[in-house]
C-alpha cells in the first residue's frame, strides 16, 4: 500500500514539474530577427552576423537549454518523427548557465553556420535577399513554441521585430528606419515615461487627490490596528474569566459576575501603583543631578580573604 502511494506522489510530482516547465518554454518568444549585417551589432568574435532575439515574455527565468533553433520547413512535415526533426535543427547545448533567461529578458543568437564558435553561433544561415521562416521548437523537438516568417528585401542593418516585447497582437515592424533604432538585446520599445504617473499629473495637477489619497490610507490602518487592538484585549478579558472561573469551581457567568471573578478592583491598581511609587521614591533621590551610594557591609568579602593570598606551610 505504501508503495502504491508513494508511486501515485512520483507520478504526481512529475506531473507538476513538466507542467511548469512546459508553461516557461511557451513563454520564449522570437522577438528581433536582424538578417543583412553590415554596420550592425557584432559578436565576440568582431564579426558581423545576422542575429536572432529570444525574449522572455513570463515574470520568472527559463531555461533555453535542449530547444531547438531552425530555418528548415521541412520539419512542419507531421509524418516525420521526433529524432529525424532534431536532426534538422539547431540544438542549444547544455551546460551553459547563460542560456537562463531572466523574466522579461533577452537572449541573442548569431545565424552564421558556425556552431563551432559558441553555445550560441547557430549551425545554419539566413537568406539576405529572400523571406525567411524561423522557428523554435521545445526540449521534445515536437512542440512547436513559436514561429515567424520575416519578409523579403528587409533594409540592410534593419530588423524584423515586434512593436512591444513578446506581445504579436500589437504586430511587427522594421526597426532601422524612419527614426526606429535596430534593439539587439534590450527592449524593442523604449519606455522615458511612466503612463500610469504621467495619467495621474494630467488628472490631479495640484496634488490634492493624493494628499487626501494618503491620508485615508494612514487613517484607515490605524483604524484597523485601533480594531485589532480592541478585540485582542477583548478576548483576553473572557479568557481570563473563564480561566478564574474554572480555578473558582464557578459555572454561571450570572454568578462569576456577582462575585467579580476575573476582574480586579481599582483598589488593587492603586496599592501596585503606590508600591511602585514608594520603590522608586526610596531608591532615588528628588534632587536632581545627586546620586545616593549606599555603602553595602558584609562580614564576609572573597577579596579580603588571606586564603588567596598567604602560601600556606605545607604539612609533614
Amino acid at each position: 500500500m505504501n508503495k502504491i502511494k508513494t508511486g501515485i506522489l512520483i507520478v504526481l510530482l512529475a506531473a507538476v514539474c513538466f507542467n511548469s516547465y512546459g508553461q516557461g518554454a511557451k513563454s520564449l518568444k522570437i522577438n528581433e530577427v536582424l538578417i543583412k549585417n553590415t554596420e550592425n551589432f557584432q559578436d565576440d568574435y568582431g564579426q558581423r552576423n545576422a542575429w536572432i532575439e529570444i525574449f522572455n515574455s513570463s515574470f520568472a527565468s527559463v531555461d533555453i537549454r535542449s530547444c531547438y533553433l531552425t530555418n528548415d520547413k521541412r520539419v512542419l512535415d507531421p509524418n516525420i518523427d521526433a529524432p529525424t526533426r532534431a536532426a534538422m535543427m539547431y540544438p542549444i547545448p547544455k551546460g551553459d548557465v547563460l542560456t537562463n533567461i531572466h523574466p522579461r529578458q533577452h537572449l541573442l543568437f548569431w545565424a552564421d553556420g558556425e556552431p563551432n564558435k559558441g553555445n550560441f553561433h547557430v549551425n545554419f544561415t539566413l537568406d539576405s535577399i529572400g523571406s525567411n521562416w524561423i522557428a523554435l521548437y521545445d526540449a521534445n523537438g515536437v512542440t512547436l513554441l513559436d514561429s515567424i516568417t520575416i519578409p523579403a528585401n528587409i533594409p540592410a542593418n534593419c530588423s524584423y521585430a515586434l512593436v512591444e516585447d513578446g506581445i504579436k497582437e500589437l504586430g511587427w515592424e522594421i526597426k532601422g528606419i524612419n527614426g526606429k533604432f535596430v534593439t539587439p538585446s534590450t527592449n524593442n520599445k523604449t519606455l522615458d515615461s511612466n503612463e500610469k504617473v504621467d495619467g495621474f499629473k494630467s488628472k490631479d495637477p495640484s496634488g490634492a487627490g493624493m494628499a487626501v489619497m494618503a491620508m485615508i490610507v494612514v487613517f484607515s490602518g490605524l483604524l484597523l490596528l485601533f480594531i485589532s487592538f480592541k478585540l485582542v484585549g477583548n478576548i483576553s478579558l473572557i479568557l481570563a474569566k473563564r480561566n478564574a472561573m474554572r480555578a473558582s469551581g464557578i459555572t454561571d457567568k450570572k454568578e462569576a459576575k456577582e462575585k467579580a471573578i476575573g476582574t480586579e478592583s481599582g483598589e488593587i491598581f492603586a496599592a501596585i501603583s503606590l508600591a511602585l511609587h514608594e520603590y522608586q521614591d526610596n531608591v532615588h533621590d528628588i534632587e536632581d543631578t545627586i546620586l545616593t551610594i549606599n555603602r553595602v557591609k558584609r562580614n564576609y568579602s572573597p577579596w579580603s580573604s588571606k586564603i588567596y593570598t598567604l602560601r600556606q606551610t605545607p604539612k609533614n
